[in-house]
């Protein structure tokens, strides 16, 4: 019975329409292999009662008898650690918040449940997703399930290890500067960072001023996402930002890839130190595009490096968060977390105009590109995964490696609001996942989604899945 957590929500869902095997069974088969893996990939932190779990399957076994089963009927669900899910602690990873027991799910987490998920239990990530190793005081880390000794990247790093490794089918995930793509990266999954505003955040106590961050979908397959983003896409009162919705179904246009589209791949976006193996698996997999009907040239221009001016704006975000839990619990955080977290003290009008300035040379060096192409192409992650603890590289082959550096290539579009989506192009020499992004222009998820899907079906990327 492994095998079902191992395939696709869509085909999940197919098999559960057709009554293969029951939400029951699916439940009963998932709880069991979470329990398998939790000392290897310590995947999820907490799960909610396996009597109240199998009930909810058995509402939904009904619901199939009577041929009512909704979008995501009786899949079950992990949670990632920084949403709320009612009744369960989120505890973003970090001590002060061990107690922290949510009275309503998140707008993301609503939605799915209302499509029919199960919300099993939440999933690791690094302390208030600061980093993208997933580790904290807390929980530990969570582990890849190509090799067990790295990292499966972070902020969504507990997700993507119980996507990779067959434990779940479907999990949340968010991404403020990569913690969709760099853990779907590194895990060989589908990762898809939204346009901003595309699915609703909050509730929060706090407006959102860091407006960098988005929810969305890491999945198993193109499909699976197109689904979460049906389910979940749609404007909310409780999000200013949240975007109308389109007035389309995104498994619907799937496979309506436009004719004569035209796409740029730029190696290093002329600043990010990149593993020659990577570089060279990227770029391979960026040359297949012209087999799917999409003409590819080399971007002759680059960006500004982001790191320092991104960190720093997170930095001052989370200050406001956290001060008046300062100094009395300082020393029950993470020392690295909130020495970063300090750090925002030091912002200046100096500084916040220079961060400024530096989204707006990026806006307009999108603005150019996509007036020119239709799609970017770059690699996902500069290189293998680190330790499962940590650290980042400080040089590779011999070229320092600034610690920013692992995000170089998806935080800019965080900061411009751009979609952006990984896919598997192949495997490096050390037999690790390595990801092509694909950016589209603001707002055109469908496109990106489009390119991806086109590519997963020539290549067969999501093929094969790592044994845990």
């Amino acid at each position: 019975m492994s095998e079902w957590l191992q395939r696709s929500v869509t085909d999940l869902s197919a098999d559960l329409v057709a009554r293969k095997f029951s939400a029951e069974e699916l439940m009963r088969e998932t709880l069991r292999r979470i329990g398998e893996t939790q000392s290897s990939l310590n995947c999820f932190t907490s799960l909610r009662d396996e009597e109240v779990l199998l009930a909810e399957a058995r509402s939904a076994d009904a619901r199939f008898a009577k041929g009512n089963g909704r979008a995501l009927e009786g899949i079950p669900l992990g949670v990632k650690d920084l949403e709320d899910a009612e009744g369960m602690v989120t505890s973003y990873g970090s001590i002060p918040f061990k107690d922290n027991l949510a009275t309503r799910d998140s707008l993301q987490t609503e939605r799915l449940r209302g499509a029919g998920a199960i919300v099993v239990g939440k999933t690791n990530t690094p302390e208030f997703g600061y980093t993208a190793i997933s580790k904290n005081l807390l929980f530990g880390e969570s582990r890849n399930p190509w090799d067990l000794d790295r990292t499966p990247g972070g902020s969504s790093g507990g997700s993507a290890a119980g996507i990779a490794g067959g434990v779940v089918s479907l999990a949340t995930a968010s991404d403020g500067g990569g913690s969709v793509r760099i853990p779907a990266s590194v895990t060989g999954c589908f990762g898809l960072k939204v346009s901003y505003g595309r699915i609703p955040h909050g509730p929060h106590a706090l407006w959102v001023m860091d407006d960098t961050s988005v929810h969305g979908p890491l999945t198993r397959s193109v499909a699976d996402a197109a689904l979460h983003l049906d389910v979940a896409a749609g404007p909310h009162p409780l999000d200013p930002n949240s975007l109308p919705a389109q007035d389309l179904s995104y498994r619907a246009v799937l496979d309506d890839l436009p004719d004569g589209l035209r796409a740029a791949y730029s190696p290093d976006l002329g600043y990010a130190v990149v593993q020659s193996d990577v570089a060279e698996i990227a770029e391979a997999a960026a040359g297949l595009l012209p087999e799917m009907g999409i003409s590819l040239e080399a971007l002759d221009t680059g960006l500004p490096e982001p790191g320092g001016a991104w960190g720093m704006s997170g930095a001052w975000e989370m200050l406001a968060q956290l001060h008046t839990l300062l100094p009395e619990h300082e020393e029950e955080f993470g020392r690295s977390f909130i020495g970063g977290v300090k750090a925002g003290s030091r912002m200046t009008p100096e500084r916040w105009g220079q961060m400024r300035r530096l989204r707006s040379e990026i806006n307009r060096f999108c603005a150019d590109v996509f007036e020119r192409y239709d799609v970017l192409l770059t690699p996902t992650v500069p290189y293998d995964a680190p330790p499962a603890r940590g650290p980042f590289l400080s040089e590779l082959e011999g070229r320092p490696q600034p610690a920013a550096n692992y995000g170089s290539f998806t935080m800019p579009f965080n900061l411009s609001w751009h979609p952006a989506a990984t896919v598997r192009a192949g495997l490096s020499a050390a037999g690790l996942p390595v990801g092509l992004q694909i950016v589209g222009p603001r707002h055109c998820d469908d496109l990106v989604l489009q390119v991806a899907r086109a590519f997963e079906r020539h290549t067969d990327c999501f093929g094969s899945w790592p044994a845990v």
